[in-house]
C-alpha cells in the first residue's frame, strides 16, 4: 500500500475498537463478546452441511456449537472485508481490475492449475489452522492478548513462525 495509513494510528484504532466493542457488547447484549473472524468459516461449512446433510448437522457436537445461520461475523467477512478493501484500494489510488496479482503470479508461475491450487491450499491450511487454534490472528491477536491468554501468545507467535518464512518466499527481494 503506497498511500495506508500509519501503522501506530492504525495500532492504535484497533485497540480502541476493541475496547468501544467490548464495552459495547458487554453493556448492550450482557454478555462479552470477543473480536474474531473464522467463525464465519465454520458457519458456511455447516449452511452447506445442512443442505446437503442435515442429519449431520444435529447430530455432531462441532455443529452443535457453531449452529449454521447467517450472524455478524459471516456479514463481515463475505460482505465487510471486500467492500472495505475496495474502498482502501480507490482511496489510494490502487484499484485496479486484474484477475491475477503480479506478486502471486511472480511466485507460482503462469500455470493456471498451479495457482489455483496453491490459493486453494493456502485458504484450507489458513482456515484450518485458525479453527485448530480455537481462533483466528483478530480472535487471537486482538482478543486473546489484550485478555493476557496465553494460548493466543502462542498462537500469535505461530502465525509469525509461519507468516514470516512465506512473506519471503512470496514477496522474494529484488536485486
Amino acid at each position: 500500500m503506497k498511500n495506508g495509513w500509519s501503522p501506530y494510528l492504525g495500532g492504535a484504532l484497533t485497540g480502541l475498537l476493541l475496547i468501544a466493542w467490548v464495552l459495547s457488547t458487554t453493556f448492550i447484549l450482557g454478555k462479552t463478546k470477543m473480536l474474531g473472524a473464522s467463525t464465519a468459516f465454520v458457519r458456511v461449512a455447516a449452511l452447506v452441511e445442512n443442505q446437503i446433510n442435515p442429519q449431520a448437522v444435529k447430530t455432531l457436537a462441532y455443529y452443535q456449537k457453531y449452529k449454521p445461520k447467517v450472524d455478524w461475523k459471516l456479514v463481515l467477512v463475505f460482505i465487510g472485508v471486500p467492500i472495505g478493501a475496495f474502498l482502501a484500494a480507490v482511496k489510494n489510488k490502487e484499484f485496479k481490475v486484474r484477475m491475477i496479482h503480479e506478486r502471486f503470479q511472480r511466485a507460482f508461475g503462469k500455470n493456471q492449475v498451479l495457482r489455483a491450487a496453491m490459493a486453494f491450499m493456502g485458504g484450507f491450511l489458513l482456515v484450518y489452522g485458525a479453527r485448530l487454534a480455537g481462533g483466528c490472528p483478530s480472535g487471537h491477536g486482538l482478543s486473546g492478548m489484550s485478555q493476557l491468554s496465553l494460548s493466543a501468545f502462542i498462537s500469535v507467535a505461530g502465525f509469525f513462525i509461519g507468516g514470516i518464512p512465506l512473506a519471503f518466499i512470496l514477496y522474494k527481494r529484488r536485486r
